[in-house]
């Protein structure tokens, strides 16, 4: 089957389960977001009981007649008010809405790791016809050494020498495939797929240069990455927790319950009762007592988790800049790849003339074809690593790669 990246990624979100369970903490999040009247609903119980009563020693001792059985039931309601539930109910909200972010951000990275595995196998796809296209030269050459070799023309050393590099050739062409295998089961096995499935990977690198402000970066999209979005909402909760902590402990709180019960005896009895309770707390507002130090820790934790989104940001800006600084400067070990390459494949065809013409050594002509071959790898090698620059660098902003190409590409005439 053909497989292109979209589709990739789409296998990916579907078959992962860290998402899956992901999507089951989401699931019970966005239900007690949605219940949020649960928090407040007042506690309803119902009792009954079975029971007979009759005289022992006394009297004219035990007697069991229908006088002496009791039948019960009772149904009672309990409601607690306090001031800090509103920050409690906000506090669920806000939980949901970080778990919604988190899930959000494992699909983005999960589609990033992806990306970069496709890529790496194309990359690798592409290597591997280089090593067959290699292979295949090594092969004619050793077929002409052949023939000079009965003509007289060459020596046995010369043919010697050509069939090594054949076998090199091709024990090469054969640890890359068998390396590739295994990378595209795994790849596949990521996807949920079967990890023997023949599959084509549909897809190129295209390279684009990327020319990048760091500082118009940050300033547009540094609010937006889920680290610092995850610690702005963690000193939002910590704040209600504290809020909540402070009315628990220090505010009033009422107590509102009801009870009724029956007693099916001869004469029929019933009761209803009611309960008020306003409870003051004191011992909260006195220095130094658990509850008041429990009211300052809760404090000290919003300033803490302040401090930590002042370092987060730090180390995003930091890592933002040296991307889009890693961007410029990569740039540069691509032209010269290219140019090695060009040179490369210049002097590999003057060295075969050369060879043809019998003035050039058989070593010599291999050791051209191998520096071909490397010079092409590095290129490969090169335009790879500066895609996944690419990728980090979307990543560092929450954007995607395809936008960020869009938006900072640089045209083929200005590079």
């Amino acid at each position: 089957m053909s497989l292109g990246l979209d589709e990739a990624v789409r296998l990916a979100l579907e078959n992962n389960l860290n998402l899956k369970k992901s999507e089951i903490d989401l699931a019970a999040s966005g239900y007690s977001a949605k219940h949020l009247w649960s928090e407040i609903f007042p506690t309803i119980s119902a009792n009954t009981s079975i029971g007979y009563t009759s005289p022992l020693v006394s009297g004219d001792g035990f007697v069991y007649d229908d006088s002496g059985k009791r039948y019960t039931f009772g149904f009672g309601l309990n409601l607690g008010l306090n001031a800090g539930t509103p920050y409690l109910l906000k506090s669920i909200k806000l939980a949901h809405q970080s778990n919604l972010l988190k899930y959000e951000d494992a699909c983005n990275q999960l589609s990033i790791q992806v990306t970069k595995k496709f890529y790496a196998l194309v990359a690798e796809n592409n290597n591997l016809a280089l090593l067959e296209e290699i292979l295949n030269l090594a092969q004619r050459q050793y077929e002409r050494s052949e023939v000079s070799f009965r003509n007289g023309l060459v020596g046995e050393l010369s043919l010697t020498q050509s069939r090594l590099a054949l076998e090199n050739a091709r024990y090469s062409l054969s640890a890359a495939s068998i390396a590739h295998a295994n990378n595209i089961g795994e790849f596949l096995a990521m996807l949920g797929m079967a990890s023997d499935a023949k599959t084509v990977l549909l897809g190129d690198i295209s390279i684009l240069k990327i020319d990048a402000d760091a500082e118009a970066l940050i300033r547009q999209h540094l609010a937006g990455r889920p680290d610092i979005v995850n610690a702005s909402s963690e000193i939002e909760r910590l704040e209600y927790a504290r809020k909540q902590s402070v009315l628990q402990s220090r505010a009033p709180s009422l107590n509102l319950s009801v009870e009724w019960n029956t007693a099916i005896i001869d004469p029929y009895t019933d009761s209803l009762s009611g309960t008020m309770r306003l409870n003051i707390p004191i011992d909260s507002w006195i220095p130094g007592t658990a509850k008041d130090q429990s009211i300052g820790r809760a404090k000290d934790s919003v300033e803490k988790a302040k401090l930590d989104l002042t370092m987060t940001e730090d180390a995003a800006k930091t890592q933002i800049r040296s991307l889009a600084a890693l961007l410029r400067n990569s740039w540069d070990s691509i032209t010269i790849a290219r140019l090695s390459l060009e040179a490369a494949q210049r002097g590999y065809e003057l060295t075969e003339q050369g060879f043809n013409n019998g003035i050039v050594e058989s070593l010599v002509l291999e050791d051209a074809r191998n520096g071909m071959a490397n010079a092409r790898q590095r290129l490969l090698q090169s335009e790879l690593s500066y895609f996944n620059m690419i990728l980090d660098l979307s990543a560092a902003l929450n954007v995607d790669w395809k936008n960020l190409i869009q938006d900072f590409g640089v045209p083929s005439e200005e590079k």
